[in-house]
């Protein structure tokens, strides 16, 4: 059955509507909250103590005080004008604070000189009536101030290069000549009683280091050799070359014994990893491949570069590879893992090369922009070394802190490695019956003693460099200014 609908009158349902849209905008979410002043005066005291504490009586002892002169200023006796001081001394730095307290009567001068506190009461005393206590609490906050600022505030000065340490400088001592083209490539055997260098002439020579003798030639190689790398573990000479060619050769028999196949283009550089069996070498095709020495298997191919990888270099320690592309990054890479462990981005130009640390855990990376000093495992930048003007192809580091990087046209530089400092530049002659443009420096080497550094250039000669004997501080100082450093990561 329908229900009769209750009939209003018009001013019920007008209320009812007033109501209802008064109870519809009563709260409004925009208000600000009430402000709650007994939280508020909480707040402001805890802030006040944490932050305040040490010197939070200043205020009022300042009003005291104020007082008190004012009461010594409007006396009816005779009046002496003098401070009291009170001296407060901290180490490493002195605090002084004064608070003066004026026209007290001559009759209490003398008593001036005496430093306890009952003597200052009857300064006090005779004069204006004042607490003992305001004076306890004086002495209490000075006291308090001593303690906030016994550490010494000096300003922040400027970060200085610190000084370079003395080397001795490098002279040109010996030219070998007896490839028929570019040198690309050197490396050392572990005994330091020979080297072995890489030509564009397709030939891999062997060289007695003291008297500069060609000991032996390899051939088998079809285009320019790239990259040689000498065994300390085995009786083995590693070569490759642009003809895709990875090759091992037995120094017993002077022979290839194996050969590694994989790569897609030309290969630029391998190393060997100092603890296991493991070669690894780097190419045109933008990636690293690691093989095992003995079953010529390519165990893990290092991918992520998108451009030629031109250096690689092992270490025992994390990362285990590096590599320095044209990409403009370098990547460290952890083995065990197959995968990048962090890839380094600031250089701005083409990375040709790579020298690690004898004996700290750093390395640096060589581009036209900069040298980079870099610190492992997770390539921390260091500093730049700027100067170099050039296409760096090559660097050198030896374990007296001596890097040496040589460009494209054929300047060697020499940088201490702690400052950054460039205590030598040099640029050797040309072999006779070369053009001037043929003084590149493609690949350089600190022999195992570290006292002769091998430079292969493109005037198709290798040049060994030593240390200067008769130089000393005062005939080659450094000529080093202190500067603020400005680093810069890019």
């Amino acid at each position: 059955c329908l229900q009769d609908i209750t009939k209003h009158s018009m001013h019920t349902l007008v209320f009812r509507s007033l109501k209802r849209t008064h109870d519809m905008f009563i709260s409004d979410q925009a208000a600000p909250v009430p402000n709650n002043e007994a939280a508020s005066k909480l707040s402001h005291s805890v802030k006040a103590v944490s932050e305040y504490g040490p010197v939070l009586h200043m205020a009022k002892d300042k009003k005291k005080t104020a007082k008190i002169s004012a009461a010594s200023t409007n006396g009816t006796h005779s009046k002496k004008k003098f401070t009291l001081l009170f001296n407060l001394q901290a180490k490493p730095m002195s605090f002084h604070r004064d608070f003066l307290i004026k026209d007290i009567p001559a009759s209490v001068d003398n008593s001036m000189n005496k430093p306890n506190l009952s003597s200052q009461k009857t300064i006090y005393a005779s004069n204006v009536n004042v607490n003992p206590s305001d004076i306890q609490r004086l002495h209490e906050t000075n006291k308090a101030l001593l303690a906030v600022n016994s550490r010494p505030i000096a300003p922040r000065k400027a970060q200085i290069m610190p000084k370079p340490r003395w080397h001795a400088p490098w002279k040109l001592y010996r030219v070998i000549s007896g490839h028929l083209g570019w040198v690309r490539c050197v490396a050392f055997e572990p005994g330091n009683e020979w080297f072995v260098t890489g030509s564009n002439d397709r030939t891999i020579k062997i060289w007695d280091l003291a008297s500069g003798k060609l000991k032996l030639s390899l051939t088998g190689h079809i285009s320019s050799v790239r990259g040689l790398a000498v065994s300390d573990r085995n009786p083995y000479l590693f070569s490759c070359g642009e003809d895709k060619m990875v090759k091992c050769w037995d120094l017993e028999q002077n022979k290839v014994v194996r050969h590694y196949h994989g790569h897609l283009s030309a290969c630029y550089a391998l190393d060997l990893h100092p603890t296991i069996d493991v070669l690894v070498t780097c190419g045109r095709d933008s990636s690293a491949r690691v093989w095992d020495m003995r079953t010529k298997a390519n165990i893990m191919t290092l991918s992520g570069h998108t451009n030629t990888v031109a250096d690689v270099k092992c270490q025992a320690a994390l990362p285990e590879v590096i590599t320095a592309s044209h990409d403009c990054t370098v990547r460290l890479w952890d083995l065990a893992a197959g995968k990048t462990r962090s890839c380094l981005t600031n250089h701005k130009k083409s990375i040709r090369s790579i020298a690690m640390h004898p004996t700290q855990y750093t390395f640096a990376s060589g581009a036209p922009d900069n040298i980079k000093q870099w610190k492992f495992p997770d390539g921390d930048f260091i500093q730049n070394m700027s100067g170099h003007n050039a296409i760096v192809n090559c660097l050198a580091l030896s374990s007296d802190g001596v890097l040496v990087s040589g460009a494209d046209n054929g300047t060697v530089h020499l940088w201490d490695w702690r400052t950054g400092y460039n205590f030598q530049r040099t640029k050797a002659p040309v072999q006779p019956g070369s053009l001037d443009s043929e003084s590149g420096v493609f690949a350089m080497c600190f022999d195992k003693s570290e006292s002769r550094l091998v430079t292969c250039e493109a005037d198709k000669t290798i040049k060994i460099y030593k240390e200067d004997d008769e130089a000393s501080e005062e005939s080659h100082p450094v000529n080093w200014k202190p500067e603020i450093v400005r680093k810069k990561r890019f």
